[in-house]
């Protein structure tokens, strides 16, 4: 089995784990399953917001390609990096179990120890917001680049704080950078901590293999999620974040809306059943009727 992934070193270990997952669900060896590295149009540009240049597909279109050709037999992805609309002849054939959902802080212990009027380097539309919303007073930079790039700007002083994925600095073993943030008081991204197997739809053979490193639970969180976004036409500008856990049989949604300025923020809750995108349809609504002037235009309404 031929895995494609991006070539960043996390992307590696992402590939990796995948791997050892597979052997050890089907006893076949390593060697037995070849990791095929890819460099990403989004690894490539690291001078502009994602945004500017073409969004999440920069991480996903050489990928998609190589799985079209018949290059690879499957596409390891971090799920928060797929874009929400996905062309139709590939399908999620497995999600792993997610890691530590949480944001960590990189440069202060928590938003209130970031000193009055620090610089924040992100590149996310999400995190900038939230920041601002709870920190007016900070002032945001563009940063982008893997995790060691990152703490390397930080280091050479383009920024006083920043923020990395909790589960990125876990696989890379660097959990010693950061500073997590509870998820009651700063609201994760979309399907972030959870590594997605993609592969074409008709390829029963593949699909059947992958289902059996699949972890129900995480489906049901990031089908949840991915509802969510594709229902309040949320892109890579739009200021969104979502915590959605598994509650006893059921799940429990939250989710907040912001202007990127971080001046406007409205937030719903919802607890359902497993699989009714009914009710996340319903939250989605919610917010979109209360979407305020500084918020609606970054979401599709309608």
């Amino acid at each position: 089995m031929r895995l494609g992934t991006r070539q960043s070193p996390l992307a590696m270990a992402q590939a990796e784990e995948t791997r050892a997952r597979l052997c050890a669900a089907h006893g076949w060896s390593p060697d037995e399953i070849e990791l095929v590295p890819v460099v990403a149009s989004g690894d490539k540009v690291l001078d502009r917001p994602l945004a500017e240049i073409g969004g999440k597909a920069l991480w996903t279109k050489e990928l998609d390609a190589w799985l079209a050709e018949g290059r690879i037999d499957c596409a390891v992805h971090s799920a928060k990096d797929v874009e929400t609309q996905r062309p139709s002849q590939f399908h999620f054939a497995a999600f792993l179990p997610r890691a530590d959902r949480r944001d960590c802080l990189v440069g202060a212990s928590s938003i209130a120890d970031i000193p009055q009027g620090a610089t924040v380097g992100t590149s996310a539309p999400r995190r900038a917001a939230q920041l601002l919303n709870l920190r007016p007073d900070c002032r945001v930079v563009m940063f982008r680049g893997n995790v060691a790039t990152r703490l390397g700007k930080l280091a050479a002083g383009e920024a006083d704080v920043t923020f990395l994925a909790a589960a990125g600095l876990e696989r890379l073993g660097q959990s010693e950078h950061g500073s997590p943030l509870a998820p009651t008081e700063w609201i994760p991204a979309a399907a972030q901590g959870v590594i997605a197997i993609e592969c074409l739809a008709a390829n029963a053979a593949v699909t059947e293999a992958l289902a059996a490193i699949n972890h129900a639970p995480t489906r049901a969180e990031i089908e949840a999620e991915r509802a969510l976004l594709a229902e309040l036409g949320g892109t890579c500008h739009s200021p969104v974040a979502v915590l959605c856990e598994m509650a006893g049989d059921g799940l429990a949604m939250r989710a907040a809306l912001f202007s990127p300025d971080g001046a406007e923020r409205i937030e719903a809750s919802a607890t359902f059943a497993v699989g009714d995108h009914a009710a996340v349809r319903a939250l989605a609504a919610d917010l979109l009727a209360r979407a305020t002037s500084g918020i609606a235009p970054h979401f599709q309404l309608g």
